[in-house]
C-alpha cells in the first residue's frame, strides 16, 4: 500500500463459485492483510466439519451458495459429492468466520490428516517448518498408520549445505508450541518436490 500509494484488496473464490468473498477500501488495514474478506452481497457461507454446521472462530470446510455458483458440471455424476442435499457447494476450502463476518481461508480439506480422531491441518504443519532456516521446501502428508489410522510425515528439502534431523524437526515443533499430537513421526529428506509452473519462492 506504501508503494503504490492505493489501498490493495484481496477476496476469496474458485472456478466454480468466483468471487465468494472480498475486503472493501473502507475495511481496517488488519482485515486487509490477514483475511479473505466478508461475503459479497447475495453470498451465503457457512462453516462445516463433520456434517455439523459451526459457529464463529472453528475451522471447518466452507460451504457456499448464492447466484455466482455454477449449476453443476458437466459430468453431472460429480455433482451428488460436490453440492449438498440443501442447495450448498462444497468448496474443499478449509476456513474461519470470526464474529465480524470475516473469512480467512486455512486450508484444504483434502489436506486435513485425522490422527486418532483428531483432525490436523497440513497447512498449519507446513507453514511452520517452513519458517526453519534449514528447510529450502516442504510437504506434510498423512500415511497409514494401523494404531492411529494415520501418521503425519514431513517430506522436507533442505536448504544448500543445510541439514535437518528427526530430532531437530521435532525440537522446532515444541519451541513453536505446536501442539504434541501434530508433531509429524515421519521424516523424509528428499531432493526436489514436484512443482507447478510458478514454484513458490522463500
Amino acid at each position: 500500500m506504501a508503494a503504490f500509494g492505493a489501498p490493495l484488496i484481496g477476496g476469496w473464490g474458485l472456478t466454480e463459485s468466483p468471487i465468494n468473498t472480498m475486503v472493501t477500501v473502507d475495511d481496517p488495514d488488519h482485515a486487509k492483510a490477514t483475511t479473505d474478506g466478508r461475503p459479497c452481497p447475495g453470498v451465503g457461507l457457512r462453516v462445516v466439519m463433520d456434517d455439523k454446521v459451526l459457529g464463529a472462530n472453528h475451522e471447518g470446510e466452507l460451504h457456499v451458495r448464492g447466484p455466482q455458483v455454477s449449476m453443476g458440471y458437466l459430468d453431472s455424476t460429480l455433482d451428488a459429492e460436490a453440492f449438498t442435499d440443501d442447495g450448498w457447494f462444497r468448496t474443499g476450502d478449509l476456513g474461519v468466520i470470526d464474529t465480524d463476518g470475516y473469512v480467512s481461508i486455512t486450508g484444504r480439506l483434502k489436506d486435513i490428516i485425522i490422527r486418532k480422531g483428531e483432525n490436523i491441518s497440513a497447512k498449519e504443519i507446513e507453514d511452520l517448518l517452513f519458517a526453519h532456516p534449514s528447510v529450502a521446501d516442504v510437504a506434510v502428508v498423512g500415511l497409514p498408520d494401523d494404531a492411529s489410522g494415520e501418521r503425519a510425515c514431513a517430506i522436507v528439502v533442505c536448504a544448500p549445505d543445510a541439514a535437518l534431523t528427526f530430532d531437530d524437526m521435532v525440537a522446532h515443533c515444541r519451541a513453536s508450541q505446536l501442539s504434541v499430537h501434530k508433531i509429524p513421526e515421519q521424516l523424509e529428506i528428499v531432493d526436489a518436490l514436484p512443482q507447478s509452473a510458478r514454484p513458490l519462492q522463500r
